[in-house]
């Protein structure tokens, strides 16, 4: 089963969710409190779960008899294709939950929509992984909230990571020839009716938080086609080292 648009479509969203669920996890045992590191280490599991039904797709619609396991932990950096937003690191917690608001607000509608998707394997991950996402959303407004309207030093902090990670969030609503053939089939929904809903939410929770997004208009891009930060690197050689280090091997 070749569909190489719809393989490279799902391996997009596979790789977003890996990559940020790696970098949740690098907060297990050193949250700020101990139920908030039980929740970023549950979000994590979800991301990668949704991560690992995605691959499957994604392997069967290559039709090349990889795992996702393969396509997890054998392929080079530049053969990513997670948004560059994902792989930034995790900084203080303020600089965390804005990365995670801006990428739950984005995977929301973006489920949503995939749900009506006639792929059917596609529409059935969207529905089951719609439940963990909007949990995921509500999680991360509260604590944006939280910290914009908290205190002084929790209101600069959280300032201080959206004018940061603004240039990132363009990136999400990429769109190349890939995503225009999928769409001309009604195979996948339109991102920039989905950037529309995502900007209602940002908009919504920043206003609560008293925080104001950046006017300027800079854009960081290049992780769809597989050009990323420094940081990825680093990032990968951590997830790949068992896998690399024992080849083959299974838990």
């Amino acid at each position: 089963m070749q569909q190489p648009a719809l393989f490279e479509y799902v391996l997009r969203m596979a790789d977003d969710s890996l990559i940020l669920g790696q970098r949740l996890g690098e907060w297990c045992g050193h949250g700020p409190i101990l139920e908030e590191d039980i929740a970023m280490t549950n979000i994590s599991l979800d991301l990668i779960g949704q991560a690992i039904s995605l691959y499957d797709l994604a392997a069967e619609l290559e039709g090349g008899g990889k795992t996702h396991d393969d396509l997890a932990f054998l392929r080079f950096e530049n053969q990513y294709k997670n948004v560059l937003l994902v792989e930034q690191p995790n900084g203080d917690f303020a600089m965390t939950m804005l990365r995670q608001f801006f990428f739950d607000a984005f995977r929301k509608p973006l489920y949503e929509a995939l749900c009506k998707s006639p792929i059917t394997q596609l529409a059935a991950i969207a529905e089951k992984s719609l439940k963990e996402t909007r949990y995921h959303l509500k999680h991360s407004s509260e604590w944006v909230i939280r910290m914009g309207d908290g205190t002084e030093e929790s209101h600069q902090r959280a300032q201080a990571a959206i004018d940061h990670l603004w240039r990132y969030t363009a990136e999400l609503f990429y769109e190349d020839t890939i995503d225009e053939q999928l769409q001309a089939q009604q195979q996948v929904p339109v991102l920039k009716e989905i950037q529309a809903a995502w900007m209602e939410t940002v908009k919504a929770v920043l206003s609560e938080a008293t925080l104001v997004l950046p006017t300027n208009n800079w854009k960081f891009e290049g992780g769809r086609q597989g050009r990323h930060s420094e940081h990825m690197g680093y990032l990968l050689a951590e997830l790949q080292y068992m896998q690399r280090a024992y080849p083959d091997m299974q838990w």
